[in-house]
């Protein structure tokens, strides 16, 4: 709801859902600029998730999101972010992050998406949290 809420507040129009099933069926039903897809949800999880999305959408860019710790060593086990950065992710933050560093990032995205599009950015954000 946080995320929600930023984002809405800095002029984006936000669709939530609240596990990666939905998440699918709200991108087959429409199109979107950008997702935010949190790596652990209930159902399917993140890397399900985003390996589907990448499939069906391939150009729509994804910011990976997890508050999992991050490895900082090879005995630490697997950097999540890292492995949704490699599936397909073209950004991914760590929770908690500030919300000046969402608002960058998001639109760090969606600038980059437009750039190597010809249609117009609407605005509008899939969340998966």
């Amino acid at each position: 709801m946080t995320l929600r809420l930023l984002l809405e507040g800095a002029g984006h129009n936000v669709v939530v859902a609240n596990d990666g099933r939905r998440g699918l069926d709200l991108i087959n039903g429409e199109a979107f600029d950008l997702l935010i897809l949190d790596i652990f949800m209930p159902g399917m999880d993140g890397f399900e998730t985003l390996r589907v999305v990448r499939q069906q959408r391939p150009a729509l860019p994804i910011i990976a999101i997890s508050g999992r710790p991050i490895a900082s060593g090879p005995d630490d086990g697997p950097d999540f972010l890292v492995m949704a950065t490699k599936l397909g992710a073209v950004r991914s933050l760590h929770k908690p992050f500030r919300p000046s560093v969402l608002l960058a990032t998001v639109a760090a995205c969606l600038e980059a998406a437009n750039r190597s599009s010809s249609k117009a950015v609407a605005g509008k954000i899939a969340s998966d949290r």
